[in-house]
């Protein structure tokens, strides 16, 4: 009590001042025993602050606790006046403060979020991928939006073969030493159709996929970027000076296999070092899919293919791109939130999510509660619609067309379901909240004390927590092209990417059907994940020009990490956020910097994917669709690739226990001389062995070996177990993490 009237005494002698939220560090050490948790704390010494506040005749706003941290960091972030912040900076267990940098933020934010930062590690390693060369393969491009400005690019590489090729609507004029190649093919689209006029006959964009993919790939940097005032900031790509050339092979009338061999093949003639694609085919084994034909001559070449893994949720299985020469990515989310402001007359503050593209005046209408209607999926809400009304259970998507078509302001969307999260869609004035804030609001409409709120929009906030987590909509392995090599191999930033967009098409739309266009969109999809993957190998190629594709995407896998940002294991929202396993995303997340400098490698060679091939029982005419030439030769098969993963299958008919015998070979490519020991996280019901437990290189570039069994004794039911093997480097510098997982054998294509 003592202490309570020493606050409020220094309290009512500080003056409100102008109000600002600030992030607040604590020593969680002296945090009173009478306190059962950090939050009730930090609750209580805001109490404490209101109480003035409502004492005091100069501040109407109460002071208020937004976040309480208690994981990657102690504290909470609050509303207050910087003289009521000097009475905390007074208080035992203070540690530090400064003011939240909300309108500073740069978007898309996903590079921040990755740990790219200019001061050290693969941006500068890399030059930022300047003179890299990444061709997309996709829908088309937009040339005149700001992401494809060459201000600041030097001249492009001698090595480059492409061109500009001109069309409709599209001159040689509009390629530069940004965007220095374009080309089309729709020659398949014209000959399943023969009578088709192709609308756009031109590597011009109409469908914007191809521009929103290739602006994250390697946009340049664009000031004052934004989706209708959400993640105002700075937009560039993930490796911002490197080149970029499009492979048109989608057209509004059709996609088919043979062009998009046809594109992928001249990405490779014309000298690119990257193939960014984001799409896929499914239901076909390797030797009938176009990717898996085209991206195998790449490999051949030396040019990383990389794949989006496909969106068809949850379903075990069902992935595509799952093909053992390129990378596969899975999408997750970041750590960035768009947000509307829901205010309630007694002053209450929450924070919700709200991607309404306008800045709409909602300002101290009714609140409604009803339970007969709080589903809001009746005609009957007409009769409600003088105020904001509180929806509860229904389906959010169905709920928001029915509060509109009814005429209200504006409604409370409570709902926890993460698939409302992943989408730009918000046809109409409104907010999502959590259930737990919903239970405050509904007592509150229901105080019968005159309820009221009001909702702003357009706000965005960093750093929230947990994240990534794993989409829904993101598809699972294993593979069904081959599922003996696990897949997808890492998860990037998916959902709600900003990034360029084609001006003539609708961005989004609001009620009653008003088209709105922007220069720039939020979409989400594993098609946005894949280009944050293809800018990283852009990066490693530029930093490491000598390492082959598998080696990249070795970096990529052994380099990624499977904790959030609360330090705990990455969670899938599609399985009730329980920990994600690797069939879902990975190694993990991709982590550029750690990449840069692996210290090993698992690298392989074409011939080391021939003897899988050969493995697969094919044919000899089916090896040969993929392989291009007959001099290949089967007398070393082999299922056992070189890969920086490892997935034991069982199946019906495995009754005893699961063994399985892995064999790999690691590259130092550290500075010298190193030794390594093992690390492991063993899966339930399951005996790793490893032999030797012990690596030591002489040399940079030396080569050594290793055997891992694995035995699983566990039910085989369905069960997906797993846990990973890391190489840790002896004097702490280096850290080489593969997943290993066991899982039920599926129905291969």
């Amino acid at each position: 009590m003592g202490f309570l009237l020493f606050l409020l005494f220094l309290l009512a002698n500080s003056a409100s001042g102008k109000r600002t939220t600030y992030i607040i560090h604590m020593d969680k050490s002296f945090m009173p025993k009478a306190f059962t948790s950090h939050e009730q704390w930090h609750s209580s010494i805001l109490e404490t602050v209101n109480l003035k506040n409502t004492a005091s005749e100069s501040s109407t706003k109460p002071t208020r606790l937004l976040y309480s941290y208690d994981n990657a960091f102690h504290g909470f972030s609050a509303v207050m006046s910087e003289d009521e912040l000097q009475v905390l900076e007074k208080l035992p267990g203070f540690v530090s403060a400064y003011a939240d940098k909300m309108v500073t933020l740069d978007t898309t934010h996903t590079f921040e979020f990755l740990g790219l930062n200019p001061e050290s590690g693969l941006w500068p390693a890399s030059h930022y991928g300047d003179d890299v060369i990444v061709g997309v393969i996709d829908t088309g491009v937009w040339p005149e939006s700001r992401s494809y400005k060459d201000d600041g690019m030097t001249e492009i590489p001698s090595r480059w073969k492409g061109i500009c090729e001109p069309g409709q609507e599209f001159n040689t004029s509009m390629c530069n030493k940004k965007l220095i190649g374009v080309r089309y093919f729709n020659k398949g689209v014209k000959a399943a159709k023969p009578n088709i006029t192709i609308s756009m006959n031109s590597g011009r964009d109409t469908q914007g996929h191809g521009t929103h993919t290739s602006s994250t790939v390697g946009g340049n940097y664009i000031e004052g970027a934004s989706f209708f005032g959400y993640a105002t900031g700075t937009a560039r790509g993930v490796a911002p000076r490197a080149r970029l050339a499009m492979y048109k092979v989608i057209f509004d009338e059709g996609r088919f296999a043979s062009d998009v061999l046809a594109g992928m093949d001249q990405a490779v003639a014309d000298g690119v070092d990257v193939i960014s694609i984001s799409m896929g085919f499914d239901n076909v084994p390797l030797y009938e899919d176009p990717i898996a034909i085209a991206s195998f001559g790449a490999m051949e070449k030396g040019v990383l293919v990389s794949a989006s893994a496909g969106n068809a949720g949850v379903t075990p299985g069902i992935l595509h791109n799952g093909i053992p020469w390129l990378l596969t990515t899975a999408a997750g989310s970041i750590d960035r939130v768009h947000s509307g402001k829901l205010t309630l007359g007694n002053g209450q503050v929450i924070t919700g999510w709200s991607m309404y593209p306008v800045s709409a005046l909602v300002n101290e209408f009714p609140l409604i509660y009803n339970e007969s209607i709080s589903s809001c999926n009746s005609t009957s809400l007409s009769s409600f619609n003088y105020g904001i009304i509180i929806c509860e259970t229904g389906h959010f998507f169905d709920q928001i067309n029915t509060i509109a078509e009814s005429s209200a302001p504006a409604a409370i969307y409570i709902s926890d379901n993460p698939s409302i999260f992943q989408r730009e869609e918000f046809a109409y004035p409104g907010v999502v909240i959590s259930p737990e804030n919903g239970a405050a609001v509904i007592s509150y409409a229901k105080s019968g004390a005159n309820p009221v709120a009001s909702i702003s929009f357009q706000q965005t906030f960093v750093r929230s927590t947990p994240a990534p987590v794993v989409a829904t909509y993101t598809s699972r392995g294993p593979s069904p092209s081959y599922p003996g090599i696990l897949k997808p191999d890492i998860l990037a930033p998916g959902s709600l990417v900003l990034a360029s967009w084609i001006p003539n098409s609708y961005t989004v739309s609001i009620y009653p059907d008003i088209g709105l266009s922007s220069e720039f969109a939020m979409v989400s999809g594993t098609s946005m994940a894949c280009p944050h993957s293809s800018g990283i190998a852009a990066l490693l190629k530029g930093a490491h020009p000598e390492w082959s594709p598998a080696a990249i995407r070795s970096a990529m896998i052994t380099g990624a990490i499977n904790i959030d940002n609360t330090n705990s294991p990455i969670k899938d929202s599609g399985l009730n956020y329980s920990i994600a396993t690797p069939l879902a995303m990975g190694a993990g997340l991709v982590n550029p910097n750690f990449a840069l400098n692996p210290g090993l490698i698992y690298d392989a060679t074409p011939q080391d994917y021939i003897n899988l091939l050969c493995a697969m029982k094919f044919t000899r005419k089916q090896i040969l669709t993929i392989t291009r030439s007959s001099t290949y030769t089967c007398q070393n098969a082999s299922s056992d690739l070189n890969y920086p993963s490892f997935i034991a299958l069982y199946t019906n008919e495995t009754t005893a226990t699961l063994s399985q015998k892995f064999v790999r070979t690691v590259t130092n490519v550290g500075d010298g001389p190193a030794n390594y020991s093992i690390n492991m996280v063993v899966p339930l019901n399951t005996n790793i062995s490893v032999y030797p437990s012990r690596l030591s290189f002489s040399s940079k570039y030396e080569k050594l070996s290793y055997a891992l069994t694995v035995e699983y004794n566990g039910n085989k039911t369905g069960e997906v177990e797993f846990g990973s093997l890391t190489w840790v480097d002896v004097i702490g510098l280096h850290a080489v993490t593969s997943p290993v997982v066991v899982a039920p054998m599926i129905h291969t294509w």
